[in-house]
């Protein structure tokens, strides 16, 4: 795995947004704040920019992430948000000049297409983590915004959180991937889809139906994504729906009978997801998942 070089005071951060519209009061907070961290900040041309949903056209959300990957001077490109879109452009972007230098790119959500995309095809490292709106009303002094400051660092990442009744307790080591699970499920049969032999795999989403959360965990499964894993963390499902007819059970529920038949170690309730706790996560990176009784660690383990 490829580990781009992390951040140094004076480095410039990219801010784009290659998925849905954002306005661009909303990202003056998360500006400030990098700028404070000791970094330079260059606002893309679809920041605070719309099209419908979008930040843009396609052909302008891809120039302008094209552009941003292009340009050497960028060390890490921050998207503004996540939202729909970057399904319409992946295949258009060319990685060329990313491949031989490569650079952090930061998000989650919609983002998770880029952070498959990149760790399957290329083998290069991205992060995980809140976007520009967390960091708005005070947020920006949390520990979860300030674990991507720490991640752009390179501090090597330890979390703790407590136990949940649903855990299976053990250890397992290897390669952390994962993001939303509406995304990894989109990349099932493409060439941007995850391999998740001898991973820690973690998975969050919002705004879903439960009978469509049952829906695809039985699709990951039939496709074999859980059958080698070395862990699974669940983050949050935050603003599910329900039908008519009740589904009859809630996410939880659905997700323990999914992975019942595996033996490797489950963390539900992590801080990950479309929340405020959210910690920043290395894709790409070696991590332990250590759960028992007393407690969940999820630790880095290897970084340049």
């Amino acid at each position: 795995m490829i580990i781009p070089s992390y951040l140094k005071k004076g480095d410039t951060i990219g801010i784009v947004c290659p998925s849905g519209f954002m306005p661009l009061d909303k990202v003056e907070t998360c500006i400030n704040t990098l700028k404070n961290w000791g970094y330079k900040v260059v606002v893309g041309n679809t920041v605070g920019n719309q099209f419908n949903y979008f930040s843009g056209t396609d052909e302008e959300r891809l120039n302008d992430l094209q552009s941003m990957l292009d340009d050497n001077s960028i060390k890490a490109i921050l998207c503004g948000r996540g939202g729909y879109g970057l399904s319409r452009i992946i295949d258009k972007i060319n990685f060329t000049r990313f491949k031989k230098n490569p650079k952090w790119i930061i998000g989650y959500s919609d983002i998770t297409l880029l952070h498959s995309h990149i760790n399957k095809q290329f083998k290069i490292a991205t992060i995980h983590s809140p976007m520009a709106a967390a960091f708005n009303d005070g947020s920006f002094e949390n520990q979860y915004v300030l674990s991507l400051q720490k991640a752009l660092k390179g501090n090597k990442s330890k979390y703790n959180c407590n136990p949940h009744f649903n855990n299976k307790n053990g250890v397992g080591t290897g390669e952390l991937i994962g993001g939303n699970l509406c995304m990894i499920a989109h990349t099932l049969g493409t060439n941007s889809a995850f391999n998740t032999k001898n991973k820690i795999l973690f998975l969050e989403d919002i705004g879903e139906y439960i009978y469509n959360i049952d829906r695809m965990f039985l699709q990951l499964k039939r496709a074999g994504f859980f059958k080698n894993l070395s862990g699974l963390i669940i983050g949050s499902f935050t603003d599910l729906k329900d039908t008519t007819i009740p589904f009859g059970k809630d996410v939880y529920g659905i997700i323990k009978e999914h992975i019942a038949e595996y033996d490797f170690p489950v963390a539900f309730d992590f801080p990950v997801g479309h929340q405020t706790e959210n910690y920043a996560l290395k894709i790409g990176v070696e991590y332990s998942l250590n759960i028992n009784k007393k407690t969940v660690s999820l630790r880095e383990i290897l970084s340049n």
